[in-house]
């Protein structure tokens, strides 16, 4: 059942993706052939607005193939005024973008739908004092529930984890404690620390931590609107800051993950209900968006630089280079998908 699952919410995510392609091809006078859901041997298709629309035997990404444009064959160019090649550069960086864009839009109409349903957040809560910490010398303590910080209402742990990690000056705490409103105020201290990505960083702190309470946000369809764009915008940040630490080494290869990740998480989200499954549909959606765009041949962000040279220099790469880079481009693909199987492999072995 969670094999289905999952191939499932990537066929709904591809979808959309190829649409926004699709559509932008349109709108610009493009032919497009084929709409594929899938790679390979074609299991099923129909033919609508004149195009094929099909699925296909290796479900792990989806195609728009539009006239005189094929990965697989890049000197396969059409002059003809229905084709790709025959339009302005910045026309067919429109239509590459508009891919990445559509999973980013489908990843904040999930945001909202979760902002809409009252998501779970942390409560901010003191749980903890760090003795000797600024946070204890300035006398705050275990159970105090922060009200305001610098005058501005929190609801959120992650609203006053941001405050003290951008000051450095005094933050005023406005807590509640045994039903009474005190305001204390607080010296941040540089303090040695780890990121999520298991990083040494130095950054303000006051000595707290939060005592692991939840509460449910009640949002109005205004307020869902600015709480949906604030965490895709964080989704695609941490998803491009993962992809730089992973090239980088900092992240190890190992974490990589394939399509049996994607398999298991999707089966344990959708446990948890349906905004779990539809949090971790949005940054799924995400990820395709921003690992789309990066400047790798046969991906979009390839096919975008190869435009913007045109753009600059006035003239297209040589089919040459862009064959081969594509062909590299590929390479670099599978060996990605591969290692990301490798790892899944390793991992249900342990």
């Amino acid at each position: 059942m969670s094999w289905i699952l999952a191939l499932l919410v990537l066929s709904v995510l591809i979808f959309f993706h190829e649409f926004g392609h699709y559509s932008a091809a349109k709108f610009f006078g493009v032919y497009v052939e084929v709409f594929s859901i899938g790679f390979g041997k074609k299991l099923a298709s129909f033919r609508w607005l004149n195009t094929q629309w099909q699925i296909s035997a290796i479900p792990l990404g989806g195609y728009v193939k539009m006239k005189g444009q094929d990965d697989l064959d890049p000197s396969a160019i059409s002059n003809d005024n229905d084709s790709y090649n025959s339009k302005k550069p910045w026309q067919r960086i429109i239509i590459l973008l508009a891919g990445p864009l559509a999973n980013f839009v489908l990843a904040w109409f999930f945001l909202y739908a979760i902002a809409l349903g009252g998501p779970k957040t942390l409560s901010p809560i003191i749980g903890q004092v760090v003795k000797n910490s600024p946070a204890h010398i300035a006398g705050l303590q275990k159970g105090d529930i922060v009200r305001k910080v610098n005058g501005e209402s929190i609801q959120e742990w992650n609203e006053l984890s941001d405050t003290i990690k951008s000051s450095i000056h005094s933050v005023t705490f406005e807590i509640e404690r045994n039903h009474t409103l005190l305001s204390v105020i607080v010296t941040p201290r540089v303090t040695q620390t780890h990121n999520i990505f298991k990083e040494t960083i130095y950054q303000p702190m006051v000595g707290i931590a939060p005592s692991g309470d939840f509460h449910t946000l009640e949002l109005t369809p205004i307020s869902a609107v600015s709480y949906a764009s604030r965490e895709t915008y964080n989704s695609s940040l941490m998803i491009f800051q993962s992809v730089q630490k992973l090239l980088t080494g900092i992240v190890p290869a190992k974490e990589v993950g394939g399509v049996v990740s994607i398999a298991k998480i999707t089966a344990d989200a959708a446990e948890y209900g349906w905004m779990s499954l539809l949090f971790f549909s949005a940054l799924i959606s995400v990820n395709l968006g921003v690992l789309n765009l990066l400047p790798i041949p046969a991906l979009d962000g390839g096919h975008i630089m190869f435009n913007l040279y045109e753009m600059i220099r006035r003239k297209a790469p040589s089919e040459a280079v862009i064959t081969q880079l594509t062909i590299g481009g590929w390479v670099l693909l599978l060996g990605l998908m591969s290692l990301g199987l490798y790892n899944d492999i390793t991992r249900l072995m342990q």
